[in-house]
């Protein structure tokens, strides 16, 4: 499935281009090659993962050149090996020069993700659980960052705040407990939006299901067996999700426990770049 660019991203890719050229420009580049001089260069991974922003390759070249002409060898979603030519482009080579690192900043960050995030998916294959990310996005880079996460085979949270009602641990203290925050929450939420409540501790759900006013329940940093515990309290009448310290070597054993979404931060904020360059 083809998934469109976010709209916002030509103003990432400017922002991005003004933060690496500022004013002046390539200074290397316009020191050591002559103007009209052209070249070939190719996007290639250095090291295997699942591709994401390759679209976001193509932007960055229009943005420095509209006249670089592009030929993707290989789609978001794809998972490649080392050795795998991404995409080839042809154009003066000042240009090609020029977009160079931002570009593969964004394709090595994006394909990142989605790697990390396949990981996760391989492993809860077959479980009835689905992962999802978090808000622990890079500032700016909220939207292509969580687009990275579907190419890996992911789900997306909430995008921001205003998509949905999510109430943690805070929202509770302030409130005044559970059952004061879930009805006021449900007092002045449209029917079209849904009621998330976070808690910590099986004492905390019971209360949650005594109101039978959230439509998901997010278990938070609960070990394996309370995990289980919660899950066959819950008996299908919450959406569940798994949260907190979702490692890579623990999403197995988390979705075994019968949850239906495990959320985790992890596939956006610490998601290894994967290796890549631009060869000419």
């Amino acid at each position: 499935m083809t998934i469109p660019l976010p709209s916002s991203t030509p103003d990432v890719v400017a922002r991005a281009y003004a933060e690496d050229l500022a004013n002046i420009g390539d200074l290397t580049t316009l020191a050591t090659i002559p103007e009209g001089h052209r070249s070939r260069a190719e996007f290639v991974a250095r090291s295997s993962g699942c591709m994401a922003g390759i679209p976001l390759i193509e932007l960055c070249l229009e943005y420095i050149d509209p006249e670089i002409v592009c030929r993707p060898m290989a789609q978001d979603g794809e998972l490649v090996q080392a050795g795998t030519v991404i995409l080839e482009a042809s154009g003066a080579t000042r240009s090609l020069l020029s977009a160079e690192r931002v570009a593969l900043n964004f394709l090595g960050r994006l394909s990142g993700i989605a790697t990390a995030t396949r990981a996760f998916v391989d492993i809860v294959a077959g479980t009835g659980a689905a992962i999802s990310d978090t808000r622990k996005t890079t500032p700016g880079l909220r939207l292509v960052e969580k687009q990275a996460v579907l190419h890996g085979g992911g789900f997306n949270h909430r995008f921001g705040l205003s998509d949905a009602i999510l109430i943690k641990d805070n929202h509770i203290a302030a409130a005044g407990g559970i059952s004061a925050v879930l009805n006021r929450a449900k007092s002045v939420a449209s029917h079209m939006v849904r009621i998330e409540i976070e808690v910590d501790n099986l004492e905390q759900l019971d209360e949650v299901l005594a109101e039978n006013i959230a439509d998901v329940v997010l278990l938070d940093n609960m070990d394996t067996e309370t995990l289980k515990r919660a899950v066959k309290m819950v008996n299908w009448a919450l959406i569940t999700e798994a949260s907190g310290n979702m490692r890579l070597e623990r999403i197995a054993e988390v979705a075994s426990t019968g949850v239906e979404y495990i959320s985790s931060g992890a596939l956006t904020h610490s998601a290894q770049t994967l290796d890549l360059g631009l060869d000419f």
